[in-house]
Order: structure tokens, then C-alpha cells, then sequence
């Protein structure tokens, strides 16, 4: 006998066996078991997701000779010869090579005669997009009001093509593309059941090159049989998509980590030996960052479809969060860009150097010591990389400055004054203290929501009011502890107390001061002679809401 493909030996035979497609299959169910059966169903998806399959397990549900049910007995007469593709009653079209008018007159022509052998005639007609518009204009009538014992079964990739008059006259399902997860658990299931070793990081590969499809999976895990000569491994798996090996990606994140430009350059120079698509390792690089920062925040959040659990959780706790988010958003442009840049190695080699150049705005600049001597000198002496703190990061503004940016002249205290106010300043300092920090993100957030209580020659306690508890962290309070010992020169101890706040938080007093420049806005406009007269001769209203005060 021969050998017959994987996707077609492990064709689903009853909804039971479906993957993924519970919320079709529940219609169809209820449908069946309460006799409410329609007379056209639409299933529509991308390609491999089950809707030629489900319309032949539907076919087998109506002409069972056990009768209509969601449970076809699979034995009879009807059902094997459905599941052989040889039932009388249920023709199968495919549309994209009957697209003229005159065969579907043809096909349409037997309508109206009574079923064969089952209990109905069944028309499954796939990528019925394909149709020209005579067809579907011949379909209509029929689709419309066709016989009792007729039902259409009408598959597409593509609805929008479809006319609204067919849409209006079907039932319409969306099957939708099937999760990695789903895709892995099945193919471990087929190979449990063939015998075949395997190893769960090959089906993870195979799962994820699928792209939501069922029988790309299948096909693929075909192809990884016989390349693997009986066994689907995962290197083998890798060699056969051109896929790179985790470890590549793990070992850049760690040279990232430890800011080595050196060791950077030569893991890409190993990666280029395996003739790698550059854009699938920025593609890879971007979905560990991404598992990286789901542990930093859910430290219980690893799944096994995420990869290696303890290298995961290594990187997570070298790399700060900020510069996660800082590398996956420049990773994420570098793959945009990769094509623009002459060579895609040196693509690859310019987005990890420029995630070694910039740094989070609070972030310490590290040493010399990873980077080679010769150029760790006169960069660190010269350059200094800088992100202003007062700006969010666009895609596109991260910024080089050549020199240290000019200290603030605005509220900021000079030396000699900061240490008077650590010693005997009042409680509503806590603004200009804030002001002159500079700070930025959710610290600066977390300043503007404390108030000072007590400060003495060496400590500072503040109280935080409950709407800005959540930004609290060990992390947060060590890096304005730091801020605060930078800016008034000398070491300060901090302690953040959670109860309501005691005077005017920097966050009310703003709050306050822009309702005051509002109501004197609004003022003047109310006391403008021009407004007046307009008012007078038009019978008009201001809208306060359209005041806005002018800096």
C-alpha cells in the first residue's frame, strides 16, 4: 500500500477531533442535535485551519444512516464513502477552475433532482471567491430558496470578495488561525501514536513555522521525518527551516548585559558561518526580549513554549527593564530597516551597537573595561551618550550629544543653598527639590505623588498618598535615594511612608496652579471688550472648555 500523507491519514474524522475551533463547532452542534439546520454555510479562514474538513464531517453529520447528529456513526455505508471521497451526494467543487458561467448553470441543472443514496445532496464548493460574477449571479436564485433536500457548503480565504447578496443568504464562520500551542500538543500526539522520537523544542520549531496552520504543520512534520531519517529532532528541525539555534540569542543578550562590544561582534561573526536570514535572528532577538520582560514583571509567567526557563531568568535579572524595553524598541525598528541597509550582516552588527550607545535616561554609564582598549579610551574621555530624561523616546530621536547637557537654570538650588534646605528647609520645598532632581518616567511620577514630612542633616522621610502606592518598588525608592544624595552632594537616606500626605503634593500643586491659570484665562475672556461686543450683537455664549491658558 502506499504511503499516504500525514495530513490526510490524521484528517480529523468528527468535530471531537477539531483543534481550535470550539466557537464554530458549538453552532454546528446545537444546530444538528436540535434539527435547526440552515440551508448555506460560509466557513472562512486562512488556508489549513479546518473548513473543508468541517464541511465534510457536516455533510457526514446530514447523511448518516444513523441519522442527523453531531456524533456520525462513521461506519455506515455513507459515512466511509465520504471519508473516501467517493459519496454520490456530495459534490465537490473547486471554483477556482469552474469559474465561468456556463458550468455553474450546469452544475445548478441537477438541483432540483432528489439525492442518490443519502438524505441530502450536499454541495461543498471551495474558494467559491473565485467565481465570476455571472456565477455567482447564476448562484443566487438557488442559494436563496433551493430545494429541502439540497444543502450548499461554501469555503474561502478570502470573504471579501464574496457579493453581500451571497453573504446575506449564508450562515458565515470565522475559523480562526490555531495557536503554536495547540499545533505542538497535536503533533505530539500524531508521533506518540507513530512511534516516532521527537523532542518538545523541534515540535515548539515546526509548531511556530506553521503560522497558524494546521496542514502546513503536518506537511512540515513530513518533511522533518524524512529528513531526519525516521526521527524529528531538533537540530534537524533547525538545519531543515534555516532556523538558528537559541544559544546564539542568548549569548548576544548576554554581551548586551555586560555591555562587551567585542564579544558582541564575534557571536555575530559565529551566527554569520550559519548563513542565517538576519531578519529572522532580529525576529528571534525580539521575541526573547519580549519573554525576558513578561518574567521581569510575572516572574511566574514562564510557559514552555517560551524556551529555556533558567537562561530566561538569568538575562531577567541582568538587564534592567528599561533597557528591555529600550532594546526591543530598537530591535524592532532594526528589522524595519534591515532591508534598507547594504549589507544585512552589518545591518545586524549596527542595531546591537546601537543598543550598546544608548542607555535609558537613568541609567549609569558603564565602564571601559568591556570595550577595546584602544577605542574605550577616547570614547569615554570625549563622548558621553545621553537621552534627554524630559522626553519620551520616539522611534526615531534617540540622540548623540557630544558634550554633557547645560545644568537647568530653572528652580534648581545652588550647592551651598541644597544643604541649607537638607538642614532647615520647610515641607513645601519638596517642589523645587523635585524640580531640581530632573527626573524622569514613573520616578518622577512617584516624586510628584509624595509630600516631605521630616528631613534631618542627613535623611528625608516623605509621605505617599494612596494613588501613587502602586508605583512604589525597592528599585524605585533606591534610585531616588541616589538621585537625592547626587543633588544635595552628600549621602541621604530616604524612608517612604504610605499615608495620606500632609501638605501640597508637587502633583496637587501643579494641578492647582493650572486651575488657577484657567480661571484667570477665562477671566480675561470674559472681561475682553471685543468678546463682549460679540456677545451683544450675535447673542453669543463662550465655551469654557475652548480657554486654554497661554504659556
Amino acid at each position: 500500500m502506499s504511503y499516504q500523507v500525514l495530513a490526510r491519514k490524521w484528517r480529523p474524522r468528527t468535530f471531537e477531533q477539531l483543534v481550535g475551533q470550539e466557537h464554530v463547532l458549538r453552532a454546528l452542534i446545537h444546530a444538528l442535535d436540535e434539527d435547526r439546520l440552515h440551508h448555506a454555510f460560509l466557513f472562512t479562514g486562512t488556508r489549513g485551519v479546518g473548513k473543508t474538513t468541517i464541511a465534510r464531517i457536516l455533510a457526514k453529520s446530514l447523511n448518516c444512516e444513523q441519522g442527523v447528529s453531531s456524533h456520525p456513526c462513521g461506519e455506515c455505508a455513507a459515512c466511509r464513502e465520504i471519508d473516501e471521497g467517493r459519496f454520490v451526494d456530495l459534490i465537490e467543487v473547486d471554483a477556482a477552475s469552474r469559474t465561468r458561467v456556463d458550468e455553474t448553470r450546469d452544475l445548478l441543472d441537477n438541483v432540483q433532482y432528489a439525492p442518490t443514496r443519502g438524505r441530502y445532496k450536499v454541495y461543498l464548493i471551495d474558494e467559491v471567491h473565485m467565481f465570476s460574477n455571472h456565477s455567482f449571479n447564476a448562484l443566487l436564485k438557488t442559494l436563496e430558496e433551493p430545494p429541502p433536500h439540497v444543502k450548499f457548503l461554501l469555503a474561502t480565504t478570502d470573504p471579501q470578495k464574496l457579493p453581500v447578496t451571497v453573504l446575506s443568504r449564508c450562515l458565515q464562520f470565522n475559523l480562526r488561525r490555531l495557536a503554536p500551542e495547540w499545533i505542538q500538543d497535536y503533533l505530539e500526539k500524531i508521533l506518540t501514536q507513530e512511534h516516532i522520537e521527537t523532542d518538545a523544542a523541534a515540535l515548539k520549531q515546526l509548531a511556530g513555522a506553521a503560522d497558524g496552520s494546521m496542514r502546513d504543520a503536518l506537511s512540515l512534520l513530513d518533511q522533518a521525518i524524512a529528513f531526519g531519517g525516521g526521527k524529528v529532532g531538533d537540530a534537524d528541525v533547525r538545519a531543515m527551516l534555516g532556523t538558528i539555534d537559541s544559544q546564539y540569542i542568548f549569548r548576544i543578550l548576554q554581551a548586551l548585559a555586560q555591555q562587551d562590544a567585542a564579544a558582541l561582534i564575534a557571536e555575530v561573526a559565529q551566527l554569520a558561518e550559519q548563513a542565517p536570514d538576519f531578519a529572522d535572528v532580529l525576529a528571534e532577538l525580539i521575541s526573547t526580549l519580549q519573554h525576558i520582560a513578561l518574567l521581569q514583571q510575572i516572574p511566574d509567567g514562564w510557559a514552555e513554549s517560551m524556551g529555556e526557563k533558567d537562561k530566561l531568568e538569568t538575562l531577567a535579572e541582568k538587564l534592567r527593564p528599561e533597557e528591555v524595553q529600550l532594546f526591543y524598541q530598537i530591535a524592532l525598528i532594526g528589522r524595519r530597516d534591515l532591508p534598507l541597509s547594504p549589507e544585512p550582516r552589518g545591518g545586524l552588527e549596527m542595531v546591537l551597537l546601537r543598543m550598546l550607545a544608548f542607555r535609558p535616561a537613568d541609567a549609569p554609564l558603564s565602564g571601559s573595561s568591556t570595550r577595546s582598549s584602544a577605542s574605550s579610551a577616547s570614547v569615554s574621555t570625549s563622548i558621553r551618550h545621553h537621552v534627554p530624561a524630559s522626553k519620551s523616546m520616539p522611534e526615531s530621536s534617540l540622540e548623540m550629544i557630544s558634550e554633557p547637557p547645560a545644568p537647568a537654570t530653572a528652580p534648581s538650588l545652588e550647592p551651598d543653598l541644597k544643604k541649607q534646605v537638607l538642614d532647615h528647609g520647610e515641607a513645601n520645598d519638596w517642589y523645587q527639590i523635585v524640580e531640581g532632581l530632573k527626573l524622569s518616567g514613573m520616578l518622577q511620577q512617584l516624586a510628584a505623588h509624595c509630600s516631605m514630612s521630616r528631613r534631618d542633616a542627613d535623611s528625608i522621610c516623605l509621605h505617599l498618598d494612596e494613588t501613587g502606592a502602586p508605583m512604589l518598588n525597592q528599585e524605585r525608592k533606591k534610585q531616588m535615594q541616589e538621585a537625592l544624595s547626587d543633588y544635595f552632594g552628600q549621602p541621604v537616606k530616604l524612608s517612604i511612608e504610605l499615608r495620606a500626605c500632609e501638605g501640597e503634593t508637587p502633583e496637587k500643586r501643579q494641578q492647582r496652579l493650572q486651575q488657577e491659570r484657567q480661571q484667570e484665562a477665562e477671566t480675561a475672556i470674559e472681561n475682553d471688550e471685543n468678546v463682549r461686543s460679540l456677545i451683544d450683537v450675535f447673542d453669543a455664549t463662550v465655551n469654557p472648555q475652548s480657554i486654554q491658558p497661554q504659556d
